[in-house]
């Protein structure tokens, strides 16, 4: 993995450019206010944006078909056992949630526990949600660094996320995170259980894949 540091003479802005991902250190020539990141998004929909806890401007690049087709087998799935149950929101990659420290981030899938969605105003149902999910899953695609993804999903855990996963087709490993526990390993997996979060929800790995 590389990085490459630089330096912007006209605006004094720092650049770091990782695999996949460019994120720029505004500090502390600019501090983009909500309404100014969401009209960032709003301006460039080719784009997906995320914002750290410091207020680093994070730029991804699209993913590949294979990647997009798979993220939207596994928001299905949890769309499908969720119109069933009723139990909460779920919510796709597109979505911005604005965690307690601060940041801004969009995972590949989420889901909030319906009495939370429903305490919060219309207000800010609308806007960048602002809390953690309860539950999220990031998917890796051949541009993503793992480590990347592993720091966002401690970070979810440490803002009130109660059951994450990190899959990645390419090792057809899945990582699972929970509140003070370590770390869950799987290799080859071909299902993953919702477990108390997510009564009954049992999300096929093999649907519309091979990779896993």
């Amino acid at each position: 993995m590389s990085q490459l540091m630089a330096s912007d003479a006209i605006t004094g802005i720092a650049t770091s450019e990782r695999k996949g991902m460019i994120t720029l250190d505004l500090r502390p020539t600019l501090t983009l206010t909500d309404e100014q990141f969401a009209q960032i998004c709003q301006n460039n929909r080719d784009l997906r944006f995320e914002r750290t806890a410091k207020g680093e401007l994070v730029i991804m690049a699209p993913t590949g078909g294979e990647t997009c087709s798979l993220n939207l087998s596994l928001g299905s799935q949890l769309w499908q056992w969720n119109q069933i149950h009723k139990l909460g929101k779920g919510f796709d990659s597109s979505t911005g949630f604005k965690l307690p420290n601060g940041s801004t981030r969009s995972p590949d899938v989420a889901w909030v526990r319906l009495e939370r969605w429903n305490a919060l105003t219309p207000e800010q149902q609308r806007r960048f949600v602002p809390l953690c999910p309860d539950f999220a899953i990031e998917l890796k695609s051949p541009s993503d660094d793992l480590a990347d993804l592993q720091t966002k999903m401690q970070e979810y855990l440490e803002n009130g996320l109660q059951l994450g996963w990190l899959i990645a087709p390419e090792t057809q490993q899945v990582e699972i995170y929970r509140p003070n526990q370590a770390v869950e390993i799987l290799n080859h997996p071909k299902m993953l259980l919702g477990e108390g979060l997510l009564p009954g929800f049992v999300l096929d790995l093999t649907a519309d894949t091979s990779q896993m």
